[in-house]
């Protein structure tokens, strides 16, 4: 099971069989003043740096989410993903559940791009679904629907093959359909890591997709942050997870 994403220059190859692919993180202006506020005046060359210095920490892929209240994100996005494609050569993960923004990036983008992401949700399975199709992308699958994302590892891989299934219906090929379990916070809810590891162990030998995790989500509002979330990433890794979002630098 490959999934192969592709820059202009360089291709990037996810796979059991392949070493882990970091896609780095740190391009999203959630909890980040000073890159929101860059976002909004139209001041990319923060943006430009970030890229630059996540390759250069180890990141094989690049993250791309520019939703900051009061931007227009069909007009900005696009312009951030050709920035840093032209900073760096590695392939970049569209970040956007605005449909209008996500066509505009897949209009311009030069390669084979990763969106992040389709869930179970009718809307999003209606609308994101034909456009991966149509631009030839690859899309990370979230294992929640309309009713939310499940409390157990059974039913958020009940939804993650549903997701696959209308993808591969309409000529996605599972080679590009990369799971999510979703790492929520224990700090709310204690058993969250577990579940999540359940999920992924549960993907790969049901499913046999690559996978990727939000690694750092599973410790919002603890202490010693980063000592978790090493600790739960090597973890998740070892469990099966391939292409993890994370800080390259940490």
């Amino acid at each position: 099971m490959e999934t192969k994403l592709s820059s202009l220059t360089q291709e990037v190859v996810i796979g059991y069989a392949h070493p882990t692919v970091l896609i780095g993180e740190r391009i999203n202006p959630a909890g980040k003043k000073k890159l929101a506020a860059a976002i909004k005046t139209g001041d990319l060359e923060l943006i430009r740096q970030e890229a630059i210095a996540q390759v250069a920490s180890g990141a094989n892929v690049i993250d791309i989410n520019v939703s900051v209240t009061g931007v227009d994100e069909a007009a900005v996005l696009p312009l951030v993903v050709a920035l840093v494609a032209s900073a760096v050569e590695v392939p970049i993960c569209i970040d956007t559940h605005n449909p209008k923004a996500l066509i505009s990036a897949l209009e311009i983008y030069r390669g084979k791009p990763l969106v992040n992401s389709v869930s179970g949700e009718t809307h999003s399975l209606e609308t994101i679904l034909p456009l991966v199709k149509k631009y030839g992308a690859a899309v990370i699958a979230l294992p929640q629907n309309d009713a939310g994302v499940p409390e157990t590892a059974a039913e958020r891989i009940k939804i993650a093959q549903f997701i696959i299934e209308r993808a591969m219906a309409i000529g996605i090929p599972i080679e590009d359909i990369i799971v999510d379990s979703l790492a929520m916070t224990v700090g709310a809810v204690p058993e969250a890591g577990v579940i999540t590891l359940e999920t992924i162990r549960g993907v790969k030998a049901s499913i046999g997709a690559n996978q990727t995790l939000g690694a750092s989500n599973i410790s919002f509002g603890m202490p010693d942050r980063h000592l978790l979330n090493d600790a739960f990433l090597a973890t998740a890794i070892t469990a099966g997870v391939t292409c993890p979002i994370v800080d390259a630098a940490k």
